[in-house]
C-alpha cells in the first residue's frame, strides 16, 4: 500500500459534521459502472464493526451523487469499492472529481478490490490513481488488514481544530510511506 502525501490547506476539517457517539464516519461507494453489491455489504459490516459510523451509497453511484453526499456529510474517509475490473479507469475520474471540491480535498480517499482486468497488484500498476488523487489503492490478500491499519491511523473521530488535523494527517501520510 502507497499513500500520497497531502497538501497542507485551510480546507474545512474532514469528518467536522456531527459525530455519531464518536464514531468515525466514512462513506463507502463503488465506481459508476459497478453493479455489485456485496462487496459493499460486507465492508460496511467490517467498517462498522470498527466503530464506524458508514454511509453506504450503493452500486452504480454517478461521481457527481458521490462529492454531493461526501461533500454534505464531511466523512472522515471514503472507501471506493470495486469487483468489475474498472476502477483503474473510472476511479481516476472519481477521485479528480473528489479532489476538486474544497470540502473533500483532505479527506482520505481509498479504492480497493479488483482495480483491473488483468488483477495487477503492484503499486507502479496504480500510479494513475494516485496521480488522480486516491491515497491508497488496496488489492489482494492484505487489502482488509491495510484497511483496518489505515483506519487505526486516522485521526480520532472527535473533531479537532483544523491546524491539528492538517499536522495528522502529514504525519499520518509521512509515517505511511
Amino acid at each position: 500500500m502507497v499513500l500520497r502525501q497531502q497538501p497542507q490547506s485551510n480546507a474545512p476539517t474532514p469528518g467536522a459534521g456531527t459525530h455519531s457517539a464518536g464514531k468515525r464516519k466514512v462513506v463507502l461507494s463503488t465506481i459508476p459502472s459497478d453493479s455489485h453489491t456485496w462487496n459493499l455489504l460486507f465492508l460496511q459490516l467490517l467498517l462498522e464493526e470498527h466503530g464506524c459510523a458508514v454511509t453506504n451509497l450503493g452500486a452504480c453511484v454517478p461521481v457527481a451523487t458521490l462529492v454531493g453526499e461526501s461533500a454534505q456529510s464531511r466523512p472522515d474517509l471514503i472507501v471506493i469499492s470495486t469487483v468489475n475490473g474498472h476502477g483503474l479507469h473510472e476511479g481516476q475520474d472519481l477521485a479528480r472529481a473528489v479532489r476538486a471540491s474544497a470540502e473533500l480535498r483532505q479527506v482520505p480517499l481509498v479504492i480497493g478490490g479488483k482495480i483491473d482486468t488483468a488483477g495487477s497488484g503492484a503499486d507502479t500498476d496504480f500510479l494513475p490513481l494516485f496521480e488522480a488523487g486516491f491515497d491508497a489503492v488496496l488489492v489482494g490478500e492484505t487489502a482488509v488488514p491495510e484497511l483496518l491499519a489505515l483506519l487505526d491511523r486516522l485521526p480520532a473521530a472527535a473533531a479537532l481544530a483544523p491546524s491539528a488535523a492538517a499536522l495528522a494527517r502529514k504525519a499520518y501520510a509521512h509515517a505511511t510511506r
